[in-house]
């Protein structure tokens, strides 16, 4: 395998000479946030938290879990950049840990997990074989995974770790037989001087290159050149903790870096919901389906939005106004004009439980008479007649068609001699309609009784 500094040198004859960055380390640690946000099985609860998964975190250091998640029975914390095993002794409940790729170099500091069974190291960077006896205290050890290391390359690898721990039942998912077992102990004297030797070499190994990290840095590539970019991520590197951190940290670098521009420019777009003489602008920002139609008595409009199904209700907020509705969908405005101006006060919202649409009821404050109007029409076609339309003066609202009057009877012939009648019975008589015949109002006059010194005179006609 070429070494880092055999690529960097041959980056740097493909092109131009790549500027240098300097670059900062940002630790990745362990916070209360972090776990509370992967407990959300457990409701966010971390005290009584029992499997907890932080695996590609980038996490360097395994710090607090012991204290804030003592009940721990499961933990992964596979695919991070922890390079040393601590600060896991209290947690006794523990039965499964998952550590692999990770930059462990040295098995420690296990002894206090005292219910362990399954332990994985897969990928990682041990060197020294004979650190698996820092695992003969875990008696309930059962299973272990080492493979990816360089300590499996060594001759009598599986025999020595079969002798060390009597107890463990299978190794890199391979089962330990018990005539397996037996050979390896009687083997053990051996490869006990050669994985001895083999460690050695790879000791010398490790420090030539860690001083070849130290020398041969490789610079960062310019963001603007697609080449360059290519290249630094195409060459062949060293597989060492060292390489493998500073990737990590490279990669994060250049992502910020390239998402910044674009953060910035859309930051400096404003929303603009409303025009520059202060009318609201119609926006779908989430571009989901939407109905808004009136309800079939013309008295409600009604807005239909197509709402996620499994959208939390609390990601949703809406704001009724008289002339528009803004809903916020996920932190996405909705926004949508309306014409009749609708009663806020009397608006309701409500979630459907089997489709998950939101809908919106507003009473309108002036009832639509045009909808009336095709009521009417309506009417008009299933009963096979034109009607003249004419508005009623005793009634702002509604029209009268011209049927009704006549079979009323016109204003000017009406008897409003019924009038009289009605007064003279009282509050009684004044709401009934009889069908009598209709009375003059002379008879409803008492006659005059003459007195007795009336002369009538002849030459005056009688009253008809």
């Amino acid at each position: 395998m070429r070494s880092l500094s055999e690529g960097t040198s041959a980056s740097q004859m493909a092109g131009q000479q790549l500027p240098h960055i300097r670059r900062i380390a940002h630790p990745f640690k362990v916070t209360i946030d972090l776990i509370r946000k992967r407990a959300e099985h457990n409701e966010g609860e971390v005290s009584t938290l029992e499997e907890l998964a932080l695996h590609q975190e980038e996490i360097e250091k395994i710090e607090h879990i012991q204290n804030w998640c003592k009940d721990l029975q499961i933990l992964y914390l596979q695919n991070n950049l922890i390079s040393k095993i601590e600060n896991l002794g209290k947690l006794k409940k523990l039965l499964y840990l998952n550590l692999a790729l990770n930059n462990i170099e040295k098995i420690e500091n296990l002894q206090g997990c005292e219910s362990l069974e399954k332990l994985d190291l897969t990928l990682n960077f041990i060197g020294d074989l004979r650190d698996v006896g820092a695992l003969e205290k875990n008696y309930n050890l059962k299973h272990l995974f080492l493979l990816g290391n360089p300590c499996t390359d060594y001759e009598g690898y599986r025999d020595y770790v079969a002798t060390i721990l009597p107890n463990l039942k299978t190794l890199d998912g391979a089962e330990i037989s018990r005539s397996e077992r037996i050979v390896a102990c009687q083997c053990f004297p051996y490869y006990k001087d050669q994985i001895l030797q083999d460690y050695n070499e790879y000791r010398k190994k490790r420090e030539r290159e860690k001083e070849e990290a130290k020398k041969n840095e490789v610079p960062l590539p310019n963001l603007d050149n697609e080449e360059e970019i290519r290249g630094y991520w195409s060459r062949l590197t060293a597989n060492t903790p060292e390489t493998r951190v500073q990737l990590t940290k490279d990669a994060k670098m250049m992502k910020e870096r390239y998402d910044k521009p674009k953060e910035s420019a859309e930051s400096k777009k404003p929303r603009r919901l409303f025009t520059e003489d202060g009318r609201p602008l119609n926006i779908n920002e989430a571009r989901i389906p939407f109905r808004l139609h009136e309800d079939d008595e013309g008295k409600n409009l009604i807005l239909d939005i197509t709402v996620y199904r499994y959208l939390d209700t609390s990601y949703l907020d809406v704001d009724v106004q008289p002339t528009y509705v803004k809903v916020m969908i996920k932190g996405k405005i909705f926004q949508i004009v309306h014409n009749n101006e609708i009663c806020t006060e009397k608006s309701t919202a409500k979630r459907s439980t089997t489709t998950g649409h939101l809908v919106i009821t507003m009473p309108l404050l002036k009832v639509n008479e045009a909808l009336r109007g095709k009521h009417t029409n309506e009417t008009e076609k299933a009963s096979g007649t034109k009607e003249k339309v004419s508005p009623d003066p005793h009634c702002g609202h509604c029209k009268i068609s011209r049927r009704e009057i006549l079979e009323i009877g016109p204003r000017d012939d009406m008897d409003f001699s019924r009038i009289v009648e009605n007064h003279h019975k009282g509050k009684k008589g004044a709401n009934k309609r009889e069908p009598e015949k209709t009375i003059h109002s002379s008879r409803l006059l008492k006659e005059k009784v003459p007195s007795h010194d009336f002369i009538d005179n002849p030459d005056v006609p009688p009253l008809e």
